[in-house]
């Protein structure tokens, strides 16, 4: 089981794959979890991606097999634990897909390391892009979204009703993290601004649900806007958690993500 070291936890990361009836020359995918997650929430996109690129899946500190933290973690080191990965694992340049929380981290990584991310795949998120046109936007959200339980922010009544089995799994790979999102430091942080991402030279894809109920449609085409040369995919019928309830939908968006940054998957 491979770890890299980030200050001073150890890092819990799976390679798998390397694109062999794929494109062996295409970067490698690291795929970052959201705040309920870990690196076991991607079982339909690895199945997916691996014969056809290195796909990786990270657990960020206090979440998975990572090292915990006493007082929780601090949101601003999750960068330097995925760009630890990287290293550790050769897989620089890469494309990072950030789910959520994951995103946020994956973004100021890009920024922090341009040279190690080949580009930026977020994912039912803004990545924390500090403007202040998109601020009010995801607040609003964010205030609709709390008006709900957890569960119902993150996956669809009819799912949850229909696919019982699948639910309780999404719920029981959460139970392996010591970390919750209230433990959480920094997560009101500022992120990147445009100008940041701009200097930095990243390329950046947005993946939005049409039904998410915590980012909107309308939110993710903002940031996609204040973002010159970076492009949108809004999936139909898609919520927050379409990686899970939708994997179909949500991999078809990826691939289509992967083939304008890189051409032939």
């Amino acid at each position: 089981m491979p770890y890299a070291t980030s200050g001073q936890s150890r890092i819990y990361y799976e390679s798998h794959g390397s694109g062999e009836s794929g494109r062996p020359d295409a970067p490698p995918l690291v795929l970052v979890h959201g705040a309920g997650g870990n690196h076991a929430i991607w079982w339909q996109q690895v199945a997916h991606f691996r014969t056809r690129r290195r796909v990786i899946t990270v657990d960020l500190r206090g979440f998975g097999r990572s090292d915990t933290v006493a007082d929780g973690p601090d949101s601003l080191d999750f960068p330097a634990d995925i760009h630890a990965v990287l290293q550790h694992a050769e897989a620089a340049p890469a494309v990072l897909l950030g789910q959520s929380i994951g995103a946020v981290a994956a973004l100021r990584c890009a920024v922090l390391h341009p040279d190690r991310v080949a580009a930026v795949v977020l994912a039912n998120s803004v990545g924390g892009l500090n403007h202040p046109e998109l601020t009010p936007l995801v607040k609003a959200d964010r205030a609709e979204a709390e008006k709900l339980a957890v569960i119902d922010r993150l996956l669809t009544k009819p799912f949850q009703e229909q696919q019982g089995a699948k639910t309780l799994l999404f719920l029981q790979i959460g139970t392996f993290n010591q970390a919750k999102m209230q433990d959480l430091r920094n997560m009101s942080a500022p992120g990147p601004t445009p100008e940041e991402v701009r200097r930095a030279h990243a390329k950046v894809h947005f993946i939005a649900g049409e039904t998410d109920r915590v980012l909107s449609p309308p939110t993710a085409r903002k940031a996609q806007s204040l973002l010159p040369g970076s492009t949108i995919d809004v999936v139909a019928g898609a919520p927050h958690s379409m990686y899970w309830e939708v994997p179909d939908l949500f991999n078809a968006s990826l691939e289509r993500c992967l083939q304008t940054i890189h051409g032939a998957v």
